[in-house]
């Protein structure tokens, strides 16, 4: 991982500014001598910049996304916990982290700063600009902040707008984390239990009903505790507590409720989407309950040159993680064609 130091202030979408910001990134593979082999990954929710590691079924030796062929780069959104300025980074006037004090943070924010750091890097032009779900946000708000240097998008599971189900169901996070006693607390395990139960509610809806039937259900017919499915649960929020924070889960998932293309530009979603010139490939999974396929097929009806898949799994949300082999192949086909 590198860290970018920015040390002018940096304005945010709500008036806020910080006085410098970080930015920490992965890079793999090599800049070509003409500028033209940019892969640029933005990444989801409670992930970090080392893509190779998260999506390895993508990105690798005689992958899709393949360091011998492509520069890769990822940088981990701000307000996250990974590097780039968050809650857990110092704040120069009280020389102590920010905690829950660290300013609000929108999907422009973040695109903002991944264009400093894409100046920085000497970037002009990105070949591919590629997201799922949070990261797909992303995508979509770069290539109408920067429309002539993005050649290609290729986006999954992800919207145009953050929907009414998206922020109830964020809202319900959140209010567990805040229901958490050491919520306000100035520490770096500061709302862990609520962080817990906000990953639970999380999982129901990265997952769904026949996933957990088919993988939960316990054999065992005799059972009045302990079972599978609340195993299961339990090992899901302990692993994320351990690897994330209470206090950037809370800022990100209101990043997310912000999400609006339509937000300050004078037309209604479908319209701003018709702006988006770049060739678009799109893929959504049929059984995806939080960013389901019509959000997608709003997007396919309104980009002018996009490439729409609907790929059948059993795995939800989670399926633009764990269905790489399909992913693949139709990926491939559309950096081919």
């Amino acid at each position: 991982m590198k860290t970018f130091h920015h040390s002018e202030p940096f304005v945010l979408e709500s008036g806020a500014s910080l006085p410098g910001l970080e930015i920490a990134y992965h890079t793999y593979g090599t800049l070509n001598s003409t500028g033209s082999n940019v892969v640029w990954i933005c990444h989801a929710l409670t992930a970090n910049s080392d893509v190779a590691d998260w999506w390895q079924g993508l990105i690798g030796e005689n992958k899709p996304i393949d360091p011998a062929k492509h520069f890769i780069v990822c940088a981990n959104i701000i307000g996250s916990c990974y590097g780039s300025s968050g809650p857990h980074s110092t704040n120069p006037s009280t020389g102590t982290p920010y905690f829950n004090t660290f300013p609000q943070v929108t999907i422009r924010d973040m695109v903002q700063a991944h264009i400093l750091l894409r100046k920085h890097l000497g970037i002009e032009r990105i070949h591919l600009l590629v997201g799922g779900s949070m990261g797909g946000y992303q995508v979509l708000e770069w290539s109408l902040t920067e429309p002539n240097l993005i050649d290609r998008l290729f986006i999954l599971c992800t919207g145009a707008a953050e929907s009414a189900w998206g922020i109830a169901i964020h809202t319900a996070q959140r209010l567990a984390i805040e229901a958490d006693p050491t919520w306000s607390e100035a520490t770096h395990t500061a709302g862990s239990a609520g962080l817990k139960a906000a990953r639970a509610i999380g999982m129901l809806t990265y997952r769904n009903y026949q996933t957990f039937v088919r993988a939960q259900t316990d054999p065992d017919k005799e059972k009045t505790d302990h079972f599978k499915a609340s195993s299961y649960i339990n090992y899901q929020g302990d692993k994320l507590v351990k690897r994330f924070n209470a206090q950037s889960y809370w800022i990100l998932s209101k990043a997310m409720d912000s999400h609006n293309i339509a937000r300050g530009r004078g037309e209604s979603a479908n319209l701003v989407l018709q702006h988006i010139h770049q060739p678009t490939l799109l893929i959504g999974i049929t059984s995806d309950l939080l960013c389901p396929p019509e959000e997608q097929q709003l997007i396919a009806q309104n980009i002018p040159n996009t490439t729409y898949h609907e790929i059948d799994s059993p795995f939800g949300h989670d399926g633009f993680l764990i269905e790489f082999e399909k992913i693949g192949l139709i990926l491939d086909s559309f950096l081919k064609n």
